[in-house]
């Protein structure tokens, strides 16, 4: 085995050992409120710390020869459902936009957009126009230095808005060819 290789095995398991301890720290946290979850946070990770909690309350909904005490859910778990479910949610609708832009430059329809998003055509349209003109401010924004490091270029952003003039069963002809901007 070459030292290149044995070098990537073991990049490989660190990375892994350092992934597992962090899971475990996710199971033990305590959520009660959407700020308990950290951005970083995986959202299968999330959602299956939200089921958890649900079957736990779903058991108390069960006579008690079916369950044990320590099965039954309690208010924490309620709290931590909730929590979860709105950041969850929060996670969600921060990638939409990115997502829906992403479906049109892959051939997606203006009407198969809409549909997914159980949306009107023109309101699928708005949420991408949002998002580019937000991504031009943040591209000429100071938080990028004016350096462009972040969101969309003037191109990028013209390049947006005219898929926004395709008519509603109108693919996009050519996928763009240019590296997605990183957006923040």
């Amino acid at each position: 085995m070459s030292e290149d290789h044995e070098f990537e095995h073991a990049h490989e398991r660190h990375h892994d050992r350092e992934r597992r301890h962090e899971y475990e720290q996710w199971q033990a946290r305590t959520v009660r409120r959407p700020e308990d979850v950290p951005v970083t946070t995986p959202l299968s990770w999330m959602a299956e710390k939200h089921f958890a909690h649900g079957e736990r309350l779903a058991d108390r909904r069960l006579p008690a020869a079916y369950r044990g005490p320590e099965e039954r859910g309690d208010a924490g778990d309620a709290l931590a459902q909730l929590a979860l479910g709105v950041r969850i949610a929060r996670t969600v609708e921060q990638y939409r936009a990115e997502t829906l832009h992403e479906a049109l430059q892959l051939g997606a329809t203006w009407r198969q957009i809409a549909t997914a998003l159980d949306l009107g055509t023109d309101e699928a349209r708005g949420i991408l126009r949002s998002h580019a003109d937000g991504q031009l401010r943040l591209y000429e924004s100071e938080h990028s230095g004016g350096a462009g490091l972040l969101g969309m270029s003037p191109e990028q952003h013209r390049a947006a808005m005219a898929l926004t003039e395709l008519g509603d069963d109108e693919p996009a002809t050519a996928p763009a060819s240019a590296a997605p901007a990183i957006t923040g």
